[in-house]
């Protein structure tokens, strides 16, 4: 066999196994879309992606279009007006942060580095506690704040970590050669650094957008009044029939609408993403 065909061979068998476990890990989200169409009784005696007696698409979206009287656009609208804080308090703090530990020397620098990477070891479930005392003490119970304040303080320690690797690689000369121009410190930043940051701080952007359109505990600790719920506590109380017996279809196309605006995103930003994901902690 020729070195050729050995690398034709090896090749398809990659693609092979690259398709094989992206099957598998693509047929929950396909069957919970084919679920959307489903009754209930077929959803629980048939584990196909094509429904029998499927119902029509726009039956699925009207069924689950509405949860305790209002539209999902109501609820989406809620987690937007903490996630675009919390989105661009993160990515702020988070650059300032890691552009003052890696590119400045000072005292301590070392000391603050270990606690960054010391947070990052350390559950966040364990600061619920503490965090909702003293969000109670101020007051701020039931309203948007506590689920965007406390990232608006590089309290990302995984952000910024992954901020401070990426900047290492960049050349120090690029820092040198804009103070000779006559930049300071956070000209330099904004008008040389944060440009070929770009991959980095869309990644960190997506990141907290995904996890905070996901985040359930957060919302459930602190906003009480049904006029704040988010989405994701929104399709919790469709879970929770007053009278009927639960109609899994509507859940589950609620759980498709829902997983719509983080899919797009991550589609349209993905190679961002993936580019800000390998340079980290690349040299050049």
């Amino acid at each position: 066999m020729t070195f050729s065909t050995k690398a034709k061979v090896l090749n398809i068998s990659r693609y092979l196994v690259l398709g094989f476990v992206s099957i598998i890990m693509l047929y929950p989200l396909l069957w919970l879309v084919a679920g959307s169409f489903r009754p209930n009784y077929e959803i629980f005696t048939s584990s196909g992606l094509i429904p029998q007696n499927p119902y029509s698409i726009f039956d699925s979206i009207r069924a689950g279009w509405t949860v305790q009287g209002r539209s999902l656009l109501f609820y989406f609208w809620n987690t937007l007006q903490f996630l675009i804080p919390r989105v661009a308090g993160q990515v702020i703090s988070t650059v300032l942060t890691a552009y003052a530990i890696s590119r400045f020397s000072f005292k301590g620098k070392k000391i603050f580095f270990t606690l960054i990477i010391a947070t990052l070891l350390m559950p966040e479930v364990i600061f619920r506690i503490p965090m909702f005392q003293l969000y109670n003490r101020f007051g701020l119970l039931d309203t948007f704040f506590p689920l965007w304040l406390e990232n608006s303080f590089a309290t990302g320690s995984f952000f910024t970590f992954l901020l401070i690797q990426f900047m290492r690689g960049i050349p120090k000369e690029l820092d040198e050669a804009a103070k000779i121009d006559g930049c300071n410190s956070l000209q330099t930043l904004v008008l040389i650094l944060l440009p070929v940051m770009k991959p980095a701080l869309i990644t960190v952007g997506l990141l907290t957008f995904m996890w905070g359109m996901n985040d359930f505990l957060g919302p459930t600790i602190y906003l009480r009044s049904s006029e704040n719920w988010s989405l994701q506590q929104a399709l919790r109380i469709g879970l929770q029939p007053a009278d009927t017996a639960i109609v899994w279809r509507n859940i589950f196309a609620q759980s498709v609408m829902a997983l719509l605006p983080a899919i797009t995103i991550f589609f349209a930003m993905q190679r961002y993403f993936i580019d800000g994901i390998a340079s980290t902690g690349s040299k050049e």
